[in-house]
């Protein structure tokens, strides 16, 4: 379909899928013009791309899942020009009102572009701290792994048979997996004894690999954390862990983050009224990225601990009668403050090499 009115103002919405796209145009008043599927593919995008222009000037187009199925086409946007804000995707509530189609999600989150009501700029994912991303995903699940390995050879030691097991009761976890790394198993496997000591060496032998891993991705880790943001891992009691938390929390653009508050509310540390009659107080945020709000409750905790000037204030506000969970949420209200100015020093966003 070509618009007759090339030149007039239109906004888009995507319904974003793993093998198809649901596109949708609206005019400023949320009306629907036209809508239609296309391939997940690079060449999809582009087919998609062009599509939109046969209607008018774009003025934005409101994407869901632009961390996920979304990514692909968010960057293929944002490179010819047009303006991409993330929609969230219909709560249950919408779609019991209004059903559940790709058309009616494509529509729906075109008239949030329309409307305003979706303003958040997506992640770039083009720089440094997406590459920080993929490396602390294959970090967790090696962490995740290794713990797993590990109560498995905890427990196999309680079952496995005598005298073995009274040789292995009682070591620490570190001479545990050295003792059954050591273990010679006979070649009769249908034997307890001989399946015990296979078993656990092979446990071991699992957890040592997957620790020779994790070492190998933090020294990455370590060194592309401290290159994409020196000022950040300058504060006290940040670290690499929960530094790289916050840099992925906040992308290889920052800047979309409109105000330190903003940035507060992304974590979860935006106070939140509680009052009701003669009482005045806030409590912690229930909302926000979870994992960048435990990256501030540890740095509030290191500091509250080794940190002097947070010791005095701990003690100044304990004697003015609030409680410790106060405390902490206005430790991580003042943090994020701090690492908000600090991730948006200039620092380098594009690929590090680590060797």
């Amino acid at each position: 379909m070509i618009d007759e009115h090339p030149e007039r103002e239109v906004f888009a919405g995507v319904d974003t899928h793993t093998d198809t796209h649901h596109a949708a145009v609206v005019d400023p008043l949320g009306r629907p013009v036209a809508d239609q599927e296309f391939p997940a593919t690079t060449q999809g995008y582009r087919a998609l791309l062009t599509w939109l222009g046969t209607f008018g000037q774009v003025q934005a187009v409101g994407v869901e899942c632009t961390g996920s199925y979304g990514a692909g086409l968010t960057t293929v946007l944002t490179a010819s020009g047009l303006v991409v804000v993330e929609v969230n995707v219909p709560d249950r509530g919408t779609r019991h009102s209004r059903g559940k189609s790709d058309p009616i999600d494509a529509y729906v989150a075109a008239r949030a572009a329309a409307s305003g009501r979706a303003q958040a700029i997506p992640k770039s994912r083009t720089g440094t701290v997406e590459a920080l991303r993929q490396l602390r995903v294959t970090r967790a699940s090696a962490i995740k792994a290794r713990t797993q390995a590990i109560n498995q050879l905890i427990g196999l030691r309680v079952t496995t048979p005598e005298p073995l097991r009274q040789t292995l009761a009682g070591l620490t976890r570190a001479a545990l997996v050295n003792s059954c790394l050591r273990l010679r198993p006979g070649p009769d496997l249908g034997d307890p004894v001989h399946a015990s000591r296979f078993a656990l060496r092979q446990l071991a032998r699992r957890i040592r690999r997957l620790t020779e891993e994790i070492d190998e991705v933090d020294e990455h880790l370590s060194v592309l954390t401290a290159a994409a943001a020196p000022e950040l891992v300058a504060l006290f009691g940040v670290g690499t862990g929960t530094a790289g938390q916050l840099l992925v929390t906040a992308g290889d653009n920052p800047e979309r983050l409109r105000s330190e508050a903003a940035f507060a509310a992304l974590c979860g540390a935006a106070p939140v009224p509680a009052s009701s009659g003669r009482t005045d107080r806030h409590r912690l945020s229930r909302g926000g990225d979870r994992q960048a709000n435990r990256a501030l409750h540890m740095i509030a905790v290191v500091r509250m601990r080794y940190c002097p000037r947070t010791r005095a204030y701990v003690a100044r506000r304990v004697q003015q009668g609030l409680t410790k969970k106060d405390i902490i949420r206005c430790l991580k209200r003042f943090i994020a403050r701090e690492v908000y100015h600090a991730l948006n020093q200039p620092r380098a966003r594009h690929a590090i090499s680590t060797t």
